[in-house]
């Protein structure tokens, strides 16, 4: 049985793919892999996500859950943000390292299983969460944000309905005591709470 995406190692046979694309206006290139999240393509989810935010240059961002970087490394290169992401599958972090220095990019990145390895406080976090690692996983992202985030920080998450949303929605308004839909988009929920 070959290891998911959310794996520490995965296992699966190598498989480099070079994505061209355009995200917020800026040509971005990736380097993927077999044994990454959505290796063939930046996932909608993700592009419905990055399309709804807008942050203040040099504000702190997190990206949970990385993976080769498409949301962390096109938010420090367009809005200017001080970016670090984690993951927990080494594979996907050398292709985000490898692909932040292709992009011309400069952010932290290291292995964390969510926020085991967190230290520092952010104005924001993000997520495209590892539906399929369960629930669970998905409601730590939410609860352990809260001791990551300065006051008034956000977490915003991408979540399908049919995977879950409602019942992240309910939550993040558990967590923070408030959840606002910022966008519902082909059956994708971007959910944002503020701490």
């Amino acid at each position: 049985m070959t290891k998911m995406y959310f794996a520490e190692n995965p296992d699966a046979a190598h498989d480099i793919h070079r994505l061209e694309v355009e995200l917020l206006g800026q040509r971005m290139i990736f380097y993927t892999d077999a044994g990454v999240f959505s290796k063939k393509m930046i996932d909608y989810g993700s592009q419905v996500l990055l399309n709804c935010l807008d942050f203040s240059s040099n504000e702190r961002l997190l990206d949970v859950g990385c993976g080769y970087g498409p949301l962390g490394l096109t938010l420090a290169k367009v809005q200017g943000l001080e970016v670090t992401m984690v993951d927990i599958n080494q594979r996907a972090l050398d292709l985000a390292k490898r692909n932040a220095a292709e992009n011309q990019v400069e952010a932290r990145i290291f292995q964390s299983n969510l926020y085991e390895k967190v230290e520092a406080e952010f104005n924001h976090i993000i997520s495209n969460p590892p539906i399929r690692a369960g629930k669970q996983v998905v409601h730590q992202v939410i609860t352990g944000s809260l001791e990551h985030l300065h006051e008034g920080g956000t977490l915003t998450l991408v979540i399908q309905k049919k995977q879950g949303a409602p019942s992240a929605k309910t939550k993040m308004e558990e967590t923070f005591g408030n959840c606002e839909v910022l966008r519902k988009d082909k059956g994708y929920y971007i959910l944002r709470s503020e701490k």
